[in-house]
């Protein structure tokens, strides 16, 4: 069984349909790339996977589960932007992920977060915008979940970070899992993708193996996605 399974998904929001009959089935021990331009329905879809919206239309699952409080305890997700406390230190956050993630790996955590040098007692809000986005990822790989949901992770961050966030993705993610990356930054990401989801104004516009559209577009997925989406 995979483990995301979307038929015929809709969402509208008024008169604007931001996801436009999408139908997807994702398997276990993948990283799948969701790519597409700002406003094409990358967030939204997230956020439905993550119980954070409702469908207009259609059915999601997650392990056979539609999104809700059951899913959310195999389902880790790093939103597009900072949504932690920032008057909280590091350890404090480990806490908090304590108490709310069956899951979360507190070892593991303060390994990464130590290995980047990282203040534990230091407050979120005197952190830089790159730690914070590394101080987010370390708290999602560290749990052991079933599906990682990981809206635009290496967004607003340096070359040197962007390594680092997927140095860390690579190397802790659940290899039972599937980890569903959203981006539009593809030649950064393409050399860790195993599949392809290319999503144009709420519709998908292509899905296949990475490998596969390598060896038969006899292009990078960077390449095809700039003569799908160009203007």
């Amino acid at each position: 069984m995979a483990r995301i399974e979307i038929n015929g998904l809709v969402k509208s929001f008024g008169d604007l349909r931001a996801l436009d009959d999408v139908t997807l089935s994702l398997e276990k021990g993948q990283i799948v790339g969701l790519l597409g331009p700002n406003g094409s329905g990358k967030t939204t879809l997230i956020k439905i996977l993550n119980g954070l919206l409702v469908p207009t239309e259609g059915s999601v699952s997650i392990d056979g589960m539609e999104p809700s409080v059951e899913t959310k305890k195999i389902v880790a997700y790093l939103p597009d932007r900072n949504a932690l406390p920032d008057y909280m230190t590091s350890d404090q956050l480990m806490d908090m992920y304590e108490d709310f993630f069956e899951d979360f790996d507190r070892m593991k955590a303060e390994a990464m977060i130590d290995d980047l040098g990282i203040n534990r007692r230091q407050r979120m809000k005197k952190m830089s915008k790159g730690t914070k986005e590394k101080l987010q990822l370390c708290l999602i790989m560290a749990r052991k979940a079933s599906v990682y949901l990981l809206d635009e992770p290496i967004g607003g961050v340096d070359p040197a970070t962007r390594d680092y966030i997927l140095r860390t993705i690579i190397s802790n993610y659940n290899e039972d899992a599937v980890v569903v990356i959203s981006t539009h930054l593809i030649a950064d990401i393409e050399s860790v993708l195993d599949d392809v989801v290319f999503i144009k104004e709420g519709k998908v516009v292509l899905h296949r193996a990475a490998d596969e559209i390598r060896e038969e577009k006899s292009a990078s997925i960077d390449s095809l996605f700039r003569e799908v989406f160009k203007c």
